[in-house]
């Protein structure tokens, strides 16, 4: 595994355990390499954020793609599957934190919130199949996806699911249920 992946993976993990107060120090020592060899790779800590999105999000959009390929899936279970995709190597990162950012790196919270605007084309393309289909209503679909992407922007704006004690996919899970039922035709629910 390359250098930088096994930072970005560690930096994950610190995060998780530490939110936005784990040092550089922390990772160089997670690592067992010297903080001067990770300042190699990355500059400082606001780099390494902002790489560690860049890196999250494409495994995102990797995990997407795999399900929008899968075949054995119908199209209303790939809808709601790629809406909230969320590939298992992500799911230990407590994305419920991400509001920490917006603070003290708002220019990488700005990134963050303009990935979650983008890349809905084919998400798109399989609502209008599942229409087709008669497996969801006839919906204007930009209602849709700002009802998702609202909801996935307000789950990691703020500490709401930190303090009821909610994970994020618990909250991903209860909404896209819920627009999921909203959206599917009478004739899916049966």
């Amino acid at each position: 595994m390359e250098l930088s992946q096994r930072i970005l993976d560690a930096t994950i993990e610190e995060f998780n355990e530490k939110g936005m107060k784990f040092t550089m120090d922390d990772i160089a020592k997670r690592l067992g390499i010297s903080k001067k060899t990770l300042y190699t790779v990355f500059k400082d800590k606001e780099t390494l954020f902002l790489e560690m999105v860049d890196y999250c999000f494409d495994e995102i959009k990797q995990y997407k793609d795999q399900l929008l390929m899968d075949d054995d899936l119908d199209a209303l279970t790939k809808l709601k599957q790629v809406m909230i995709a969320l590939p298992e190597k992500l799911q230990g990162l407590d994305w419920r934190q991400i509001y920490l950012l917006r603070e003290k790196y708002p220019g990488i919270y700005k990134v963050i919130e303009q990935k979650l605007e983008n890349g809905w084309e084919p998400i798109e393309e399989l609502y209008n199949q599942a229409r087709s289909e008669g497996k969801v209503r006839n919906l204007h679909f930009v209602v849709v996806k700002a009802i998702v992407e609202s909801s996935i922007e307000h789950f990691i704006g703020n500490s709401m699911l930190i303090e009821q004690n909610i994970t994020y996919q618990e909250s991903l899970g209860e909404m896209i249920d819920i627009v999921i039922d909203g959206i599917s035709s009478k004739e899916s629910k049966v």
